[in-house]
């Protein structure tokens, strides 16, 4: 604050200091040379002149004082005027000097300004945004309508029907079971922590989870959907980790689960990250393996969450929309206009 006091107190002194003006310049003296040449030229024509003539009478004295030193009061007249004009010019160059040592003075505060206040302020909207996240999780826990059962996975399980045994004697010629009905159910857990992929390369339970998550047909399809769309907009600077959609409640993902779309389901389209909207919309205009990559990756998702939605609390559908794959779909939902 100093700083800047002393640069506005030194950028008043600028103006108000007034240079000292010059007492003899060369305009004066081209002036007074031309007009010593006149008068020595007109002395030595008209006593060259008069020297035969007779006495001059008034009207003829007159006339010749107008015609010596008229020329001299025009060139002392043009002298002035270019001493006037040299010294508007000097005047305006130094108003404009003082005028940009001003601006450049402000700029600096503003900036100055806006580098001590940015960091407090944008740590205090990630605060509300922190929190308000938190507050969205909390009411989808108490406020859930879904009970849990003892099934943890990520879809109901399926009724099979009880083959009867006709005859003690008779053997089955079944084809075997299918090695994907021998493997245990996929947890919700681990469904959504694989579909926020791994933190880092320490984080052994995010592997852990995508490894169980890989094994799961239908998930692994999506696994492998959500890596190639966030790799490709990855190649545009969009990551999943710098947006923050606005939540939307539980029940909203049901609603869209169920096949309902409109203003209502629009809410799930939260991103509000132009830049991201723009150059995405801008890739699924002009890149056809982006706009066909991003389609199968919509296509898996709805079709997982739809089963994922009919065994899943509150809680957990709020957990997997804070996910990088939920984000994605997000994006790209919005982008090509599915919530509408």
């Amino acid at each position: 604050m100093s700083d800047s006091t002393g640069k506005q107190t030194e950028t008043h002194l600028d103006i108000n200091r007034q240079p000292a003006p010059k007492s003899v310049t060369g305009v004066e003296v081209i002036a007074l040379v031309l007009s010593l040449v006149w008068l020595g030229g007109s002395a030595a024509f008209f006593l060259t002149l008069g020297s035969g003539t007779a006495e001059p009478d008034a009207l003829r004295f007159v006339m010749t004082l107008v015609a010596i030193f008229m020329p001299v009061a025009m060139i002392w007249v043009a002298a002035t005027a270019a001493r006037s004009s040299r010294v508007m010019r000097e005047e305006s160059q130094r108003l404009q000097a003082a005028i940009d040592g001003m601006r450049r003075t402000y700029v600096s505060q503003q900036q100055g300004f806006s580098q001590a206040h940015e960091p407090t302020v944008q740590r205090k909207l990630d605060e509300i945004a922190a929190a308000q996240r938190k507050t969205e999780t909390a009411l989808a826990t108490f406020t859930t309508s879904r009970s849990n059962d003892r099934d943890r996975g990520i879809r109901k399980p399926v009724e099979t029907p009880v083959v009867e045994q006709i005859a003690e004697d008779q053997g089955l010629l079944a084809l075997g079971t299918p090695a994907e009905d021998l493997t245990p159910p996929l947890e919700r857990e681990d469904f959504i922590r694989a579909l926020n992929f791994p933190e880092n390369a320490e984080d052994k339970d995010g592997f852990a989870a995508l490894r169980r998550a890989l094994k799961d047909r239908q998930a692994s399809q999506l696994i492998q959907a959500s890596q190639d769309v966030l790799t490709l907009l990855s190649q545009d600077g969009i990551y999943m980790d710098d947006l923050r959609p606005d939540p939307a409640r539980p029940e909203i993902w049901r609603r869209f689960a169920s096949g309902e779309r409109g203003r209502i389901i629009a809410q799930l389209g939260g991103v509000r990250d132009r830049s991201s909207l723009a150059l995405t919309a801008g890739r699924m205009k002009q890149d056809p393996i982006f706009r066909d990559a991003a389609h199968h990756f919509m296509r898996r998702f709805d079709k997982t969450f739809v089963e994922f939605e009919e065994a899943a609390s509150d809680a957990e559908i709020v957990a997997l929309s804070d996910t990088r794959t939920a984000r994605a779909f997000m994006l790209l939902g919005r982008v090509a206009g599915i919530f509408d």
